[in-house]
């Protein structure tokens, strides 16, 4: 169903599904309490450190764990139970906010046991974000997908608006530490709406994955998926100079506006509400401009707003201009994650999820490290003049870039290929495999059919073959032979279950070329190994 028909159904609609409702409130007060989390622990780092790199590690220890666990993450995601591993990240977080509350509360607190009690929190949080987001399609019909992305973008930035107003209250009213409490005591209803939850098993037709075998795929599959280029570029285009504003807020609020903990939260929240607004008119911006359009004018947007604090002195202006950063921020992450989650198909879902996050979280662990750097020499008002120049630079640079559009069906996996009938039985860790396929065509027609077989390179690669390849016979004009190989039995068995909608119809197009009999025949083709006299011998 195209996406304009789909917005038509309301963006509320994926909570009429009880499930997704009662996870949805969760994870709404979840993220209160990591807001929370999170004001306090750049504020503690404020009072403990006047340094800015030091603040700006903050962010660094919340987003450095993607880069060390993200594919490892979007992986474990794909093969095992996604509904207990959630059940564990969420008590991993939780632990981690208590201990940091009763350390803070007790006072043994300084800025190394923050920073890695932050990190201990990203690494709970990175092992979670692709399960999380990959659940997404379980709960709600496809066609509202698009739909429930946006309502978790806007629960995500409502909680934005509230949870650092909220956590500025708590700091300022008490301490640092009540505020990390809180964030633990957030995790219990999200724990308890998956405990709740009746997941359908997990179809699996063929051997499991194993966990570097997987991650092997998922990389596979990113490097020749080019939508998920144009996800990966533009994110890591636009999150790196923006993170300069998340970064380093907190001087700028202390240092140069002359405000407090709670004054610092409602800055916050005024990115928080400016995200709602977005999330508010993002779906009738979609039926009007295209995903690439909107990308690109929201970098934009965000990049005169963290320019235009160069001159703005005064914290009512800099809180109006927040709000535009807030709405220009959430138009474009819900783009690009609505891009990898519509694209991907079901069976790389959380893998694709886990790259995008990868990217994202490292691109803002590094910039926010950078303007943190910049500042401590130049500053933080001429580095967020920087970071605005350099976003005006990003959004030209990758306008070509274009992100995939929604179609239902499109990413939709389902067997395609029969099961291959073998002689031998043949052990699934077997390989590698050579698969064969040999076509019979007309010679006028030889460059057009070579073109559309460069689409096949491409599926192939992406669901599993380790290489590929296109011959035609020096002796009988029009035989041409497709082979590729693939690291064993197990996954060329997988591989019939890769195909979706849109690899089908390549693949339909490319027989249409065969002019012998029946189907272009298809041979397997196993590494030839000893016989066990000649192993032992």
């Amino acid at each position: 169903m195209p996406e304009t028909v789909a917005a038509r159904r309301g963006t509320l609609a994926p909570l009429r599904n009880v499930t997704f409702r009662w996870l949805w409130i969760a994870s709404v007060v979840s993220n209160v309490g990591t807001w929370m989390q999170n004001v306090g622990a750049a504020w503690l780092m404020a009072l403990l450190t006047p340094s800015p790199f030091y603040v700006s590690l903050v962010q660094s220890a919340t987003s450095l764990p993607v880069f060390l666990l993200g594919i490892p993450a979007g992986a474990l995601a794909d093969i095992v139970d996604r509904r207990k591993l959630l059940l564990w990240t969420q008590g991993a977080m939780l632990a981690a906010a208590a201990i940091l509350g009763v350390m803070t509360m007790a006072g043994y607190t300084g800025p190394w046991s923050l920073l890695l009690l932050t990190f201990a929190l990203g690494l709970g949080s990175t092992m979670n974000g692709p399960a999380w987001q990959a659940i997404m399609p379980e709960l709600v019909p496809r066609a509202e997908l698009p739909a429930a992305i946006a309502l978790n973008s806007a629960g995500f930035n409502l909680a934005r608006a509230v949870g650092p107003a909220l956590g500025g209250a708590v700091v300022a009213a008490t301490s640092a530490g009540p505020a990390f409490m809180l964030n633990a005591v957030s995790f219990v209803g999200v724990m308890v709406v998956l405990w709740m939850w009746r997941r359908r098993p997990r179809e699996q037709s063929h051997a499991e994955e194993h966990i570097s075998s997987a991650m092997l795929a998922g990389i596979r599959y990113v490097r020749f998926a080019p939508p998920m280029h144009s996800v990966l570029i533009r994110s890591a285009a636009f999150v790196g100079p923006a993170s300069a504003l998340w970064a380093i807020l907190p001087v700028l609020a202390k240092t140069d506006l002359g405000l407090g903990s709670t004054g610092y939260g409602v800055l916050l929240g005024c990115l928080g509400a400016g995200s709602i607004l977005g999330a508010s008119v993002l779906s009738r911006l979609r039926e009007r401009f295209s995903p690439n359009l909107l990308v690109s004018a929201a970098t934009i947007s965000f990049g005169c707003v963290s320019a235009s604090i160069y001159w703005l002195h005064h914290f009512v202006f800099v809180a109006l201009v927040l709000l535009v950063g807030g709405m220009s921020w959430m138009i474009v992450n819900s783009n690009l994650n609505i891009a990898t989650q519509t694209t991907a198909p079901a069976w790389v879902r959380a893998r694709a999820l886990g790259m995008y996050l990868l990217v994202f979280q490292s691109a803002m662990a590094v910039g926010s490290a950078v303007a943190g750097a910049i500042a401590e020499r130049f500053g933080t008002r001429m580095t967020l003049l920087a970071a605005g120049l350099t976003l005006f630079v990003s959004a030209f640079a990758t306008f070509r870039l274009k992100l995939g559009t929604f179609e239902a069906s499109d990413a939709v996996s389902k067997p395609h290929w029969p099961e291959p009938t073998m002689a031998l039985d043949i052990p699934l860790d077997r390989g590698p495999v050579l698969v064969a396929i040999e076509y019979q065509i007309d010679l006028a027609r030889r460059e057009e059919f070579v073109g559309v077989m460069q689409g096949m390179k491409m599926i192939r690669r992406r669901d599993g073959a380790m290489r590929w390849h296109l011959f035609e016979d020096a002796a009988s004009p029009g035989r041409m032979r497709e082979s590729f190989l693939v690291e064993s039995w197990a996954e060329h068995l997988r591989q019939h279950d890769r195909m979706t909608a849109a690899d089908r119809a390549i693949q339909a197009q490319a027989n249409s070329f065969h002019i012998g009999e029946g189907v272009p025949a298809v041979t397997h083709w196993l590494a030839a190994e000893p016989s066990d006299q000649e192993a032992n011998g």
